[in-house]
Parts: structure tokens; sequence; C-alpha cells
């Protein structure tokens, strides 16, 4: 990796996985957009894919007694739709109006939960299947299925702290399960993906453990309140990326 490259993705590494160790999720938010910035969406998806599954295991490990299985599990079945139609849609080239729908949806969501508006409500079988559905397309096409995540969990009324925890978990999986999707598809087998890993896997680990820590002192409305404003945040980032793409 160039000089100028490492300049630049460092630092949106360092930040994008330090948001995830307070947070419990965001760092593809962050991530992903400014990336695409300098390289092309196509190499930056599994190169945030590869990060996520090592630093979101680790997020998941240091709170894993606050994980809610029960909640994710209810979004296995639609994630596996979700995924397999998200790659034949990467073949098909749909432009950038999903990211446009996805970041305009993330805003609403963020800015509910900073004015501590409720977005809870019946979280049923089908929901469960059509959340999942969204999180396994997203992911495949973005690599930011996270604050869909965050919404079912709002649905399903799980605490804050909870969401930390089992956002990371979940994201571990969902990565994981589209990693061998794209390995399949020979996404992987860029010469320029394992050398920006080599560079930027160990700032991520090292940002997730300062993340935590910093987060170990923040109070549960102060961590609802930051959790809001990365979602309206990431949601800008996502549409200002596609009005560069559209430009």
């Amino acid at each position: 990796m160039s000089g100028p490259d490492l300049l630049w993705a460092l630092p949106v590494v360092v930040t994008g996985y330090l948001v995830l160790g307070i947070t419990g999720f965001g760092s593809a938010l962050v991530i992903v957009p400014l990336l695409a910035w300098r390289w092309p969406l196509a190499e930056v998806v599994p190169l945030v894919l590869l990060i996520d599954v090592v630093a979101s295991a680790l997020m998941g490990r240091l709170n894993w007694r606050e994980v809610r299985w029960d909640v994710l599990r209810a979004l296995l079945p639609g994630m596996v739709t979700g995924a397999l139609a998200g790659l034949a849609i990467w073949r098909l080239h749909p432009g950038v109006w999903p990211l446009v729908l996805l970041g305009l949806y993330v805003i609403w969501v963020g800015r509910n939960a900073w004015r501590g508006v409720s977005t809870s409500g019946s979280a049923s079988f089908w929901l469960g299947h059509l959340h999942g559905l969204g999180i396994g397309l997203v992911q495949v096409l973005f690599g930011t299925a996270g604050p869909l995540v965050l919404a079912w969990m709002a649905r399903a009324r799980v605490p804050a702290p909870a969401m930390r925890a089992s956002t990371p978990a979940l994201m571990t999986l969902v990565a994981s399960a589209v990693l061998l999707l794209l390995a399949f598809d020979g996404r992987l087998s860029s010469p320029w993906l394992w050398p920006r890993l080599v560079w930027l896997l160990p700032a991520a680990v090292l940002a997730v453990l300062a993340g935590h820590r910093l987060a170990g002192r923040l109070p549960v409305p102060a961590l609802r309140r930051a959790i809001a404003g990365l979602l309206m945040l990431s949601g800008l980032l996502l549409l200002l990326n596609a009005a560069r793409q559209l430009g």
C-alpha cells in the first residue's frame, strides 16, 4: 500500500473502530463511505468485512454476557436470503439509489432515537425475517448493515448496553457468511486486498480495545445519545457518497 493511501486509510480505520468500541456498531458506516472516496466500493467492501470479522468478534467477546441471542436468532433465516439476493443485485449494477434509501432510513432511525421517540413495537416472526432480509442485502451491497440490526433491537426493546454487545456479535456472523459468498464469487482475489489488510487490521484491533475502555466510563443516556448521533452522521455520509457517485 502506497504512502498516500496509508495516510488516508489509517486514520479512517482507527476512527471507525474506535466508534465500534464505544457504541458497538458503526465502524463500516464511518469507514466505507470515506474509503470509497479513494478506492472503488468493490474493493472497499471486502476489505472492511475482513476487518469487521476480527474486530466485531473481539468486541462481542468483551461483552459476551450482554449478548441477546434470543433477539438475534429471528434474523438469521432472512439474512441468508438477503445475502444471496444482494450478490445477484451486485452483478446487475443497480446504481446508487439503494444507498440513498439506506441513508434516509438511517437518518430517520437516528433522529427518533435522539428525540427519545420509541421505534419499538411488535417483534414478530415475519418482521424478523424482513429485517434479516434487509441486513443480508445491505451487508453484501455496502458492508453497512449495523443500523438495520439496531432498528430491529429497538423494536424488540433491547436496552442500550445489550444493543452495544449484541450488534457486533451478530455482525461477526453476518460478515463471515457474506465473506464466504464473496470468496465463492471470486471477490477476495484482488492483489490489493491482503496487503491493505496487513496494515489496517492491527490498527483496528487496538482502536476497538481503546474504545471499549472509554465506553465503560459513559453513562447509559450518554451511550444512547452517542449511538443516535452516529446513526444520523452515518446516514449523512451515505447520502454524500451517493451524491458524489451521481455527480
